[in-house]
């Protein structure tokens, strides 16, 4: 990536602690499947306890709830929808679907299909969003600084969704328990807090 200067909409990546499933190229995060003509990666942070997903074209490669959870999303979005829908009505159907699944463990989502990227935290998630003036920003965990002045341009609007702040010089904004985003070009489209139970 360094090499080439990839840039994309949308990069979803995940380090996993292989708690639920082995250690293997199945269980690999961000899962990918084709729904609509388009492609859909997923990476899912947490444990689901007592999970039945629903049946349908979409079945788990691997033995990890993250990608039994992918494909009862995907098999719901296709029971529901022959065609992509409209982002509210996507948005609807996705909350909809995720609202059981509060009560069942811990459960920081990401979906994108390269065009929007759609969030749901139950735990730990932030967020920041960079513009135009960019400037410095200091790495939590090393001492090294990223001069994102470099890498960007006036144009741009950048954002970063982690577990937890990836620097320490910055402003971090922590989503609430239950709460889910729809991002489009760093942008918050649409956004709520599904009940949590607690």
């Amino acid at each position: 990536m360094s090499r080439l200067l990839i840039k994309s909409e949308n990069v979803i990546c995940r380090i996993r602690q292989a708690n639920v499933g082995g250690v293997s190229l199945a269980n690999t995060h961000p899962f990918t499947r084709e729904l609509w003509g388009q492609y859909w990666a997923f990476a899912h942070n947490g444990q689901l306890t007592d999970f039945t997903p629903s049946t349908g074209p979409y079945t788990a490669v691997g033995d990890t709830d993250s990608e039994r959870l992918f494909c009862h999303l995907l098999n719901t979005l296709a029971s529901r929808h022959t065609a992509p829908p409209a982002l509210e009505d996507l948005t609807h159907t996705l909350s909809d679907c995720c609202a059981p699944l509060l009560k069942l463990g811990v459960c920081n989502l990401m979906l994108s299909n390269g065009d929007w990227l759609f969030t749901l935290c139950t735990s730990k998630l932030h967020w920041i969003t960079r513009r135009a003036p960019f400037g410095p920003a200091q790495l939590s965990d090393l001492e090294l600084e990223v001069d994102f002045k470099q890498h960007t341009t006036a144009n741009d609007v950048v954002t970063v969704i982690a577990t937890e702040p990836l620097t320490s010089n910055e402003h971090w904004q922590a989503y609430e328990p239950g709460e889910w985003m729809l991002w489009r070009k760093g942008e918050i489209v649409h956004k709520g807090v599904l009940p949590t139970g607690q």
